[in-house]
């Protein structure tokens, strides 16, 4: 056992470099990934490590980093292309919603599309425009696209090689504000682990971060923290609840949030993305239909609002806090 503290972008670090390791297959570029080691650092070393024509800088055009890492996919390699930030990526949109996201039903199977598309992504860490979208409902909304957003250091290794072992075209989401968290963390048992299959799947899975008996929250990605710290408040009132992180948008696990909103009556859906026509506008729609007759008050949200991304001096007030969230359990009509 070699337990130490461990960040999230660390985390993503090992997770490339041992993806890296177990098959030639993986190739990694975008804009400043290889002699920088990308702007948050996630690629340092990798150059070094395994050469520059397995991770490499790019030309600054994101619709030609998509697209040449289409073609490679259609001819078996395994690419992991990063967005340098979330609305950098809107010019490389056609390609993957024309052609990463539909290629495997254009061949009737024929071409698998073993594709990450990693993207930093939301506010919080004093950017600008261009620079702290929450873009995840357009890739959400595309089918043939699988989405993940880790919200734990643990969760940042394990999905992203999940992403990469994946034969579909994976959109990979990373809160940058999560980037310099940490978790006491064993990386040499986690990859052991991850390699011999016996840690749970979290494609698909959601997981319970706390467990409660009053309220859910249901959330994903960098609002994750923000609830497990309103759950913590909430408690010194009395009251108990339970934290619900997704990690896997897309697939969506609707039976482990259910059986949460079953168990407490009461949910709240909390996202850092404008809520109208959002991933938690879904969430909330499904659960509503799914846990109707357990419901003892309408689902809410708490989200973005619905205006572009704020100047860093205004992002504190756009950026759901546990004090938003905290006023939304209040909300849940608990007098009878």
């Amino acid at each position: 056992m070699s337990v130490s503290k461990v960040s999230f972008a660390k985390a993503l670090n090992t997770a490339l470099a041992d993806a890296m390791e177990a098959s030639r297959e993986v190739v990694v570029f975008g804009e400043d990934v290889g002699t920088l080691g990308g702007v948050f650092r996630i690629t340092d070393g990798l150059t070094a490590r395994f050469g520059r024509e397995r991770c490499f800088d790019t030309p600054l055009a994101e619709s030609g980093i998509i697209g040449t890492a289409v073609g490679m996919a259609m001819n078996g390699m395994r690419p992991v292309a990063e967005m340098q930030f979330d609305a950098f990526a809107y010019p490389a949109f056609e390609q993957v919603a024309s052609h990463a996201a539909k290629m495997h039903n254009r061949t009737r199977g024929k071409l698998p599309m073993p594709l990450v598309i990693r993207i930093p992504y939301g506010g919080g860490v004093g950017g600008v425009e261009h620079h702290c979208d929450s873009s995840e409902s357009y890739y959400a909304h595309t089918p043939g696209l699988k989405v993940f957003t880790p919200a734990s250091v643990t969760d940042a290794y394990v999905m992203l090689r999940e992403a990469i072992d994946s034969p579909d075209p994976v959109v990979f989401f990373e809160p940058k504000r999560l980037y310099w968290s940490t978790a006491q963390v064993d990386l040499d048992e986690l990859r052991s682990q991850y390699e011999n299959g016996t840690l749970p799947r979290r494609e698909g899975h959601a997981v319970v971060a706390r467990e409660g008996s009053d309220a859910t929250l249901i959330s994903y990605g960098p609002s994750v923290p923000v609830c497990m710290a309103a759950a913590e408040e909430a408690a010194r009132d009395g009251m108990s609840v339970e934290v619900v992180d997704l990690g896997s948008v897309v697939p969506y696990d609707d039976e482990t949030v259910a059986a949460s909103v079953r168990k407490t009556g009461r949910a709240v859906v909390v996202a850092e993305a404008q809520g109208f026509a959002s991933v938690a506008s879904e969430i909330a729609a499904r659960t509503q239909e799914r846990c109707f007759h357990s419901l003892a008050a309408p689902v809410l949200r708490v989200t973005g609002f619905d205006i572009p991304y704020p100047s860093p001096s205004f992002e504190h007030h756009h950026i759901p806090s546990s004090e938003r969230v905290l006023d939304a359990l209040d909300d849940l009509q608990w007098e009878d």
